[in-house]
């Protein structure tokens, strides 16, 4: 079989897109494309999760980074938030029964901010009212009068006592035990020797005088104190109502302002209750002791700031005037707003996701109170919708947790994570829950999605809705015209020079190379972004209006250019000879694999010496990184599925009487990836056959158990890989590299090595099977059975098995019996010598 029938032409090696395929002549011509392409299901997705306003429909947007997820996301959501109403403000007040459960008030968007300042100003306006109130002379005769009414009561009291003791010759006296009742004669206090000189009648007359009067006393005694309750009383409303005086009007007014709202009208009639019993707190004399709860940061207006007055502040926790007014998106008509938020966390910790509560040092106590509590971002998106990095969440301790809880409760409950986790006993705040209502959508990889699907029993219940962003689409009309229109936008967007069509057509040509398959495109809109960016840095260097295929090109080349210096060290060591590669002549057990490395963006190809020895054995094939710990578990793979070929053709009359090993020469770190499995089977069959193989052909693909050659990724690096090294020695038309016939579709190879396969000083064979691709590399049949089991004469399936018969042979007179056991051995590939 000729190698000829293999061989692909130059135009199979490259699919060109031609710029008749476009009917404009500039971007400029283009309608501007203000999105993504090629992701109809993603969008879909997108689309249904928003419309779904049942519980648990939230969105995790999936796919490879640079494909336009959050863009993508945030425009759709942007464009429906447009339309919904713009959510309520939320603000944390006083609770004055139970001042450790903050309680939260919902208001209409914008109003929240004038509660604040309305309750400030009622402040000021108490603190100038009720002093006055209390100094005013009104009050000073009324409370006189009722100090004189309490005096009158006293006097009047011990008057009468006084009046009738007088007239029993009894005294009322002062004692250092209080008061007292003693005889007189003569206007004198009897003495008690005095008192037994009286007659016995006398003293009788005496003391039951005593004993009424002293009843009479304990009387007055006993009622003093309920006269001055009663005066206390008196004098608290008194108070009451000089303070309802001063306060009313003015709670009445704000009553007035705010009647729309029960819960805030329901607020001010608990702030009027507090200052009904707390007016003391508002007069000078009181003020300097009322320091006790003062904190730092406070809003001043006058001296709200201090401790007593904070408790009639107002803490503002999320605020959408801006929203409400138009102003938070630029629109300034009267009927304007901005809708609900959408709200991206950058740094989704989780205080910053819940919310937290603030703490300040004094006198080296913590201390807090309502008006320190910080709002999360649920609380920001609240109403709307709320847009996180998956990974950095689940990096962040508790947040994960945090926010499942927040969405399968319906409220956002704000507490660090020792309240969380039970670890504090300490008594603190206690804010009421917000409830909450917003969508969420997490962005991340395939890889952080399918495993929160697996191992996460929530997550599907909270997260119904996944969008899957593909990282191709398909090279048709549809998929041309779409690169148009986005290149349109981006320039547009950017400011940038318009592409003629030829650009376009370039770019779309560098779409499919990045897909790495001609029939498809890449969606990967950063890259395609970077590249209109940098060819109209290198239109700008040559002073053009117009970015043609060029400027393109020089952008692609000048890319490479920056990041090829290890391509390049390892091309010259080769060509010093520190690395062998040999590509003249022909080797028995020797070939030229190749691998891909991987620096970041940039991927190139590697040619890898690998070879192949035997000797007489029990069968074993010896991976050689395998023994070391070098094999990953695909090349393992490959090395096995590589011996079942060999087994299920050769030994299905007989034993593999031999032993095989095999290696990457120059090796020296993990090899991982099945790509190179064939090409170690023509090196094990070269070595057992005892045929060279031609030392100019590279090869790559991998292999099955029937010997059919599999598509392998990194195609077309590969190819250029070895063409690199092959052009830098001269190419002298024989060289080439073999590739499997199912990767012909891939292929969207450089200019150059495309020319010099046109100029006929290079060959690109693709094969199916393992017999074809030994025809090539040998330039011997490699032969088919007959009906009798045997292979033709001078092919290489028959030395194959030729030689097989004659290590059997060998070891049976040696009287060692061959096994037909083997040792399963692999490899363990580094990312920098591994196979794609």
């Amino acid at each position: 079989m000729s190698g000829n029938i293999h061989r692909l032409k130059a135009e199979q090696l490259y699919t060109v897109c031609s710029a008749d395929a476009f009917d404009f002549k500039t971007t400029q011509d283009v309608k501007p494309l203000d999105g993504v392409i090629g992701q109809a299901r993603a969008v879909e997705s997108i689309r249904f999760a928003i419309g779904m306003r049942h519980d648990g429909y939230n969105l995790f947007a999936f796919g490879p980074e640079g494909t336009g997820k959050s863009s993508t996301v945030r425009r759709f959501l942007e464009h429906e938030a447009q339309k919904e109403a713009v959510p309520s403000d939320w603000c944390y007040v006083n609770n004055f029964e139970d001042p450790h459960k903050p309680r939260a008030l919902a208001l209409p968007a914008g109003k929240a901010c004038p509660l604040r300042d309305d309750m400030e100003h009622l402040v000021e306006e108490l603190q100038g009212a009720l002093p006055a109130a209390f100094e005013s002379e009104d009050y000073a005769q009324r409370k006189e009068a009722l100090e004189d009414e309490l005096k009158k009561q006293h006097e009047g009291a011990f008057t009468k006592l006084q009046e009738r003791a007088t007239e029993s010759q009894v005294a009322l006296v002062r004692t250092p035990m209080g008061l007292g009742l003693a005889p007189t004669k003569d206007g004198e206090v009897l003495s008690p020797q005095d008192f037994e000189t009286l007659s016995k009648k006398e003293q009788k007359k005496r003391q039951e005088a005593l004993g009424l009067l002293q009843q009479q006393l304990e009387e007055i005694l006993v009622q003093i104190p309920k006269w001055e309750k009663e005066h206390r009383e008196k004098i608290r409303e008194l108070n009451r109502e000089v303070t309802q005086r001063a306060v009313g009007h003015l709670i009445e007014e704000l009553e007035k302002k705010w009647q729309d709202l029960k819960s805030v009208l329901a607020y001010l009639e608990e702030v009027r209750a507090d200052v009904m019993a707390h007016a003391a707190d508002f007069l000078p004399s009181a003020e300097s002791a009322q320091q006790s709860f003062a904190l730092a940061g406070g809003r001043q207006g006058g001296t709200v700031g201090s401790g007593t007055f904070r408790r009639y502040q107002v803490n503002v926790l999320v605020d959408n005037s801006a929203r409400a007014s138009g102003a938070a998106c630029g629109m300034t008509g009267a009927d304007d707003s901005c809708g609900a938020p959408v709200v991206e966390e950058e740094h989704p910790t989780q205080p910053n996701l819940v919310g937290r509560i603030e703490h300040v040092s004094q006198m080296g106590t913590l201390l807090t109170d309502f008006n320190l509590i910080k709002a999360g971002a649920l609380h920001r998106a609240n109403g709307g919708y709320l847009i996180m990095d998956a990974r950095r969440i689940l990096m962040q301790p508790f947040a994960w947790e945090s926010l499942k809880r927040a969405l399968r409760a319906g409220h956002i409950r704000i507490e660090g994570p020792a309240e969380s986790m039970g670890w504090v006993t300490t008594v603190s705040l206690e804010p009421e829950p917000v409830p909450l209502d917003l969508k969420v959508v997490l962005l991340g990889e395939p890889m952080i999605y399918y495993l929160l699907s697996l191992y996460d029993p929530d997550f599907k219940e909270l997260f119904k809705v996944a969008a899957d962003f593909a990282d191709r689409m398909d090279r048709d009309r549809e998929g041309l015209g779409g690169y148009a229109c986005l290149l349109a936008g981006q320039v547009e967007r950017e400011s940038l020079r318009h592409l003629d069509k030829s650009a376009v057509a370039r770019v779309v040509e560098h779409g499919a190379r990045l897909a790495g398959d001609a029939q498809k495109l890449t969606t990967h809109m950063a890259s395609l972004v970077d590249l209109v960016r940098e060819s109209d840095y290198w239109a700008g260097v040559e002073n053009a209006q117009i970015i043609s295929a060029k400027h393109v090109q020089e952008a692609i080349d000048a890319k490479i250019y920056r990041s090829d210096r290890y391509r390049e060290r390892l091309q010259e060591e080769i060509q010093r000879g520190t690395l062998v590669v040999e590509t003249t002549g022909a080797k028995v057990g020797q070939i030229n694999g190749l691998a891909v490395l991987q620096l970041d963006t940039f991927a190139f190809g590697r040619p890898s010496r690998i070879t192949a020895s035997v000797s007489m054995g029990k069968g074993e094939l010896i991976d050689i990184e395998r023994q070391v710990e070098l094999g990953g578990p695909l090349h393992s793979k490959g090395m096995m599925i590589l011996e079942s070929f060999l087994a299920s053709r050769f030994a299905q009359n007989g034993p593999l009487a031999l032993s095989a090993r095999i290696t990457f020469e120059q090796s020296y770190g993990e090899v991982d990836g099945d790509s190179a499995s064939s090409t170690e089977l023509y090196a094990l069959l070269s070595a057992i056959a005892e045929i060279p193989i031609k030392q100019y052909i590279a090869v790559t693909g991998s292999v099955d158990q029937q010997g059919r050659v599999q598509a392998i990724g990194g195609v077309n690096e590969k190819i250029e890989g070895f063409f690199d090294i092959c052009q830098q020695r001269g190419l002298t038309g024989i060289e080439g590299v073999m590739i499997p016939a199912t990767n012909v579709k891939h292929l969207m190879l450089r200019a150059d090595v495309v020319d010099a396969v046109k100029a006929g000083q290079f060959n690109v064979w693709a094969v199916g099977t393992i017999d074809e691709g030994i025809e090539i590399l040998t330039g011997i049949p490699a032969g088919q059975m007959d009906a009798k089991g045997e292979y033709p004469i001078d092919s290489v399936n028959r030395a194959v098995a030729r030689r097989l018969r004659q290590v059997a042979e060998k070891l049976h007179a040696f009287g060692v019996p061959p096994t037909n056991g083997s040792s399963h051995t692999v490899i363990k590939v580094q990312p920098s010598h591994g196979e794609t």
